[in-house]
């Protein structure tokens, strides 16, 4: 009896090192807290430099470079199965946002990787160290790597978040995320309430892995959790006794495996049926699949040769020495449309550039489109010989190969516009990238491409030309699959360097679209959706841009030098060092746009919104600014040399290092003649830069400066 007696005694003493605060909780609630606390570590040590990197990303001083293509790999890793808009393109980054992005995505993982360290070695990270919460095996050792792996990866991750994602991905809440984090967290929660079972009260991934969550101030044995009833109790010191006993003298109980294996030498003729009927049916199974696989071969080789056989019938009736008359060479090309086979399709694409019959090239043109979105590889692949053809008649000035080489080059262009308007909606994965199907230079082609009020989504004219096109009307991204927009799975065409000069895009829907470094030098966009679309690097200059939508748009060393803004929504967008001399933005929309280090001289932006947009470092000399709403706009190091200020609203604008040399700040007289030109609903005039802070502006006349202090804007000069 002695001994029990000094076992209390250190479980009194070691009781009482326990922190008051922690000792007061249930074990349950302090599993609870430490499990928070750890999710929390992980998640604050992403989002604290992510959280750095977008700000550090708005500073104007900083070099930009592309992302980091590991970043963009993780980014639609996630994306995909999240169902998020994924940026299919390379943006540019300023150079200290990659570096801390790239740690928001290593800082978690090296702290996960830390804590399941921990908890396979010693059994508690640290949060559960702070609230005495410790994971055991069943002989009160810690865990190991094996078991831990399979009760965080496994049990208490990938089954619960599996489950969520199945019900999220398969309901109406789809694709949601909001959603998804309730599904997760109810997920969560379940896997973490402890149930009843023949080893004790255990949550499902203590229980899968065979571990136990106790309180590390406790002693532990299997025998407490076998007779969970008992150890609710005060214990005495019988109890002391027993459970020292059962450390002591209870066997250890043999494993899953090993439990198993002896049922199964116990019943050595169930498992030879078991196992004599598993083979069975392997054998079978690979028999019929062998089978249905030669079958499904010569079904293939024979249709292959019955073709090949039709084939060389047809193309001996085409033949000039066959005697057949227009009608049955008419009969014969129509017959080859409908084989749909790589030999047929490319004898028909080469017969369109040989056939001079003006009645035979329609018949072939018909043949073609019965083919459909088939034979645009075949299309494509002349249409680049012809244009290489064409191209070089023109550099060596041979004036015959010029002339028969543009008429087939038409004839091939009209076959592929022919195929994307008859199959509208189904041009998802077409490629068409480097494809002449516009004007270039000197030379003159009756053909213009013509696609109004079709689906044209998919489609990849990378690099294409696509001068003078008209695409009225035109829808360039689809749904997808899951019938959702903004998820993974959208149909995006890609116009990526293309050439479009003149094109005509009026009322398109662009949205997402991809356009980096494409030319739209003069195109007309009107009332066209370029939402979110990415315009890097695009030149629009001398565009028609009235009344389109560029919300959240990606413009980045954008040129847009002449081009017409009126009426155009750019909020949000992202026009980091685009150039916009002699814009025209008449009552354009820039609330909250990135406009640092753009260049908008000679640009007229009156009656425009500049609200909390970020002109920092732009040049706005020679601009006109009449009654445009600057609130709360970051105007750091801005050139306003004389600039027309008059009538704008400058309140709560930053405007530290900005240079006022010449500009206009007190109202003049309005031309009645100028109509759109409205003095902006603020009361009284006064109120224009009342409050506004010049102290730190640079190459103030006089004449501004009373005009500042009159009006109650704030000055060191000031009385």
């Amino acid at each position: 009896m002695a001994t029990p007696i000094v076992r209390r005694s250190t479980n009194q003493s070691s009781r009482s090192q326990e922190p008051r605060t922690t000792k007061a909780l249930p074990l349950v609630t302090r599993r609870l807290a430490a499990w928070v606390t750890e999710i929390t570590l992980v998640a604050a040590s992403g989002l604290i430099p992510f959280s750095v990197g977008v700000y550090v990303n708005t500073k104007s001083d900083l070099d930009r470079v592309p992302l980091n293509p590991v970043l963009i790999v993780t980014e639609r890793m996630v994306g995909r199965p999240l169902a998020l808009p994924v940026n299919y393109s390379t943006r540019n980054v300023a150079w200290p946002t990659n570096f801390l992005w790239t740690v928001a995505i290593l800082a978690p993982l090296t702290l996960s990787c830390w804590q399941l360290y921990l908890l396979a070695k010693i059994g508690s990270t640290i949060p559960k160290r702070w609230f005495s919460v410790r994971v055991v095996n069943s002989q009160g050792q810690a865990p190991g790597l094996g078991a831990i792996l399979l009760r965080e990866g496994i049990g208490r991750w990938t089954i619960p978040v599996s489950v969520a994602y199945f019900l999220w991905r398969y309901s109406l809440g789809f694709p949601y995320l909001s959603v998804f984090t309730g599904l997760v967290a109810v997920t969560l929660l379940a896997d973490g309430i402890a149930f009843p079972c023949r080893q004790g009260r255990r949550a499902f991934h203590d229980w899968l892995a065979g571990t136990y969550t106790i309180d590390a101030m406790k002693p532990f044995t299997p025998s407490l959790f076998q007779k969970n009833k008992q150890s609710q109790s005060q214990w005495t010191e019988g109890d002391e006794e027993a459970a020292i006993a059962s450390i002591v003298m209870t066997p250890e109980e043999p494993s899953q495996a090993l439990h198993i294996w002896q049922k199964v030498r116990q019943n050595p003729n169930l498992t030879l049926l078991v196992v004599a009927l598993s083979s069975m049916a392997a054998v079978l199974a690979t028999l019929v699949g062998t089978q249905i696989y030669i079958q499904t071969q010569q079904n293939q080789r024979a249709i292959e040769q019955r073709n090949s056989q039709e084939f060389i019938a047809l193309v001996r009736r085409l033949s000039p020495n066959s005697g057949a008359t227009n009608e049955e060479r008419q009969s014969a090309i129509l017959a080859l449309g409908t084989l749909k086979d790589s030999q047929s399709i490319q004898f028909l694409v080469d017969l369109l550039t040989k056939e001079t019959n003006p009645i035979l090239l329609g018949t072939i043109e018909q043949a073609l489109v019965s083919v459909g979105p088939k034979a645009i590889p075949d299309l494509k692949q002349m249409n680049q010989f012809l244009a290489h053809d064409l191209e070089s008649a023109n550099k060596n000035k041979f004036q015959q190969p010029q002339e028969l080489r543009q008429r087939q080059l038409s004839l091939n262009q009209q076959a592929i516009n022919k195929i994307l308007t008859v199959y509208s909606g189904q041009t998802n994965g077409i490629d068409l990238s480097r494809a002449q199907l516009g004007s270039s230079g000197s030379q003159k082609s009756s053909f213009n491409l013509t696609l109004d009020k079709l689906d044209l989504w998919g489609i990849k004219f990378k690099s294409a030309n696509l001068n003078q096109a008209s695409f009225k009307g035109s829808h360039f991204r689809g749904a997808g699959e899951d019938g959702r927009w903004d998820t993974s799975d959208d149909l995006i065409s890609d116009f990526s360097q293309a050439q479009m000069k003149q094109a005509n895009f009026t009322d398109a829907s662009l949205s997402r679209v991809l356009m980096n470094n494409a030319d739209l030098s003069r195109a007309t966009l009107k009332n066209a959706n370029l939402s979110n679309a990415y315009l890097m690097g695009a030149n629009l200059s001398s565009a028609q841009l009235t009344g389109a939508n560029l919300k959240g748009a990606i413009l980045e060393n954008a040129s847009l030098t002449g081009a017409d803004l009126g009426q155009a929504n750019l909020n949000e967008a992202e026009l980091f060092a685009a150039h916009l001399g002699r814009v025209v933005a008449i009552g354009t929309q820039l609330s909250f746009a990135n406009l640092a280090r753009t260049d908008w001289q000679g640009a007229d932006l009156s009656g425009s919104d500049l609200n909390h947009a970020n002109l920092s470092d732009a040049n706005l000399s020679a601009t006109r600014l009449a009654g445009t709403i600057l609130r709360s706009a970051n105007l750091k190091n801005v050139n306003l040399r004389n600039a027309d200020l008059s009538l704008a609203d400058l309140r709560g604008a930053h405007l530290a290092g900005a240079d006022f040399q010449g500009a206009i700040l007190s109202p003049i007289k309005q031309d009645q003649t100028d109509q759109f030109v409205q003095k902006p609903n603020t009361g009284k005039q006064s109120a224009v830069v009342q409050g506004v802070d010049f102290s730190q502006v640079k190459n103030l006349d006089p004449k501004q400066l009373a005009y500042i202090c009159t009006q109650g804007g704030i000055h060191p000069n000031c009385p």
